[in-house]
């Protein structure tokens, strides 16, 4: 089976004030639980296509959580992603035999609030450009609920795109390159995008684009993505979801979305 995006993670000040904006945003949100540290709960917004979206926040202090730090400063808006392996172990070690450093298999789970206990194991990445790999011990039904959840008033279907914000546009496709392996058979190579001073590439998860952008050599003209990954660093920039093909392309407000940039896009 081919890496799939699995979820997307929204770092947030307060759960609850984030399950009432995402709502009123006409999404269909369910309380996910408390993860097996204690540090912190969530609630989900589960899609069609299988993929979500985690909004997180923080119980306690953790310093060895990798989104303390974030966390402690206030920070909200997108804070990671996941893809979703057949075997963490076995794509951890392809990625190693590639020259690239994944950590794991590394256990993990949670506590749903109807009492069942999830588990699933996790592997990190080496740098912030690449996603951390989640697969489960139990079913994944247990973790992504189905059924009459995944359906939402506004139309959203799944994620169409993601948008990366890397520094060096050669060395992060390398990596990705490296990560996908096999299943990468094909890449667009580098494009700078005229007028807007950046470069990009775009490499396919599935049904879901995988956009990465950099800063051209015009400091001017890049100056906000340049700006942007000095005060965020590089990672999730953005996302774009499907939703009904009647309905034309609209943006998310930033403040109910706690940061996220979203934009719902004609499926």
């Amino acid at each position: 089976m081919p890496l799939l995006l699995d979820h997307a993670v929204i770092l947030v000040n307060d759960l609850d004030a984030a399950i009432a904006d995402y709502s009123a945003l006409g999404f269909t949100v369910r309380r996910g639980g408390t993860h097996a540290d204690g540090a912190t709960h969530n609630a989900l917004v589960g899609f069609s296509d299988g993929s979500y979206l985690e909004l997180i926040a923080f119980l306690l202090h953790d310093s060895g959580h990798r989104w303390d730090a974030a966390a402690a400063r206030g920070r909200e808006g997108f804070i990671d992603f996941a893809l979703l392996p057949d075997s963490v172990a076995a794509v951890v070690e392809g990625a190693r035999s590639r020259g690239l450093a994944y950590q794991g298999p590394m256990d993990g789970g949670r506590l749903r609030p109807d009492g069942e206990r999830l588990q699933w194991q996790t592997g990190t990445p080496p740098t912030p450009d690449l996603p951390f790999l989640c697969g489960d011990v139990t079913p994944r039904a247990l973790r992504v609920p189905e059924g009459d959840v995944r359906v939402h008033a506004n139309g959203v279907l799944g994620v169409a795109a993601i948008t990366l914000a890397v520094a060096d546009l050669a060395a992060s496709l390398a990596r990705w390159q490296a990560l996908l392996g096999p299943q990468l058979m094909a890449t667009e190579q580098p494009l700078a995008l005229p007028g807007l001073g950046l470069q990009q590439a775009v490499l396919p998860l599935g049904n879901t684009r995988l956009v990465l952008v950099a800063p051209g050599p015009d400091a001017a003209d890049s100056a906000a993505l340049r700006a942007h990954l000095a005060g965020r660093g590089e990672g999730l920039l953005g996302m774009a979801l499907s939703g009904p093909s009647d309905v034309p392309a609209q943006a998310l407000p930033r403040l109910q979305s706690h940061g996220a940039a979203f934009e719902i896009v004609p499926g």
